[in-house]
């Protein structure tokens, strides 16, 4: 069984103010090692805001994450350095060499987790049975992208996740500091996400 959370993060800006809630599914800390480590299901694809409520949950969970690499397909701003409650992970990109519906997070000394990156605007339905699929220990060990692939049909994912600017030779890893910040065309999305799990 795989361990679902859907808590507010801890620290408030303001009372007024909701907490943002980490949907995530992880596997069992005793299930073997796979393809993926769980899956993550953001309200947007922003990692200034997305990333410190993820971080919240995973932190005290895997120890804390000092690192994140992703591919720029689907996010439209990567910040070199993103500020997380008292420390700060630094971001990367790259295209050939991570899924672009993964997430690789690093622990300095503890190791490297793979998360599956649910698109945002996914209906509540489909984004609890890609957590199902991305923790389940038993099955056929996938890939981020056959998953979205299996749930959307071959090669589609949904066009406001698809990306109209996206250029390889821009690729860059900075020195202790991942790339620099880029910005992608995308699409505006006319609608946002409110379901809960």
């Amino acid at each position: 069984m795989s361990a679902t959370t859907d808590l507010p993060r801890p620290r408030r800006e303001s009372p007024a103010d909701p907490a943002p809630t980490a949907r995530l599914a992880l596997k069992p800390a005793d299930a073997a090692r796979g393809l993926l480590d769980g899956a993550w299901w953001p309200r947007s694809r922003d990692l200034l805001s997305e990333l410190p409520a993820l971080l919240d949950v995973l932190d005290p969970t895997w120890a804390r994450i000092t690192r994140i690499a992703v591919n720029p397909r689907h996010w439209p701003v990567i910040p070199r350095k993103i500020p997380v409650h008292g420390h700060v992970v630094k971001a990367g990109w790259f295209t050939p060499e991570v899924d672009p519906h993964k997430m690789l997070l690093l622990s300095y000394g503890v190791g490297r987790w793979d998360l599956l990156v649910i698109p945002p605007q996914t209906d509540e339905a489909t984004a609890a049975r890609l957590m199902a699929a991305a923790t389940n220990a038993t099955g056929p060990p996938l890939t981020a992208s056959a998953l979205i692939s299996a749930e959307y049909g071959p090669g589609a994912i949904p066009t406001t996740e698809r990306s109209t600017d996206t250029d390889e030779s821009e690729e860059a890893w900075e020195y202790e500091g991942g790339a620099p910040t880029i910005r992608l065309g995308v699409p505006a999305r006319t609608s946002r996400l409110l379901v809960g799990m």
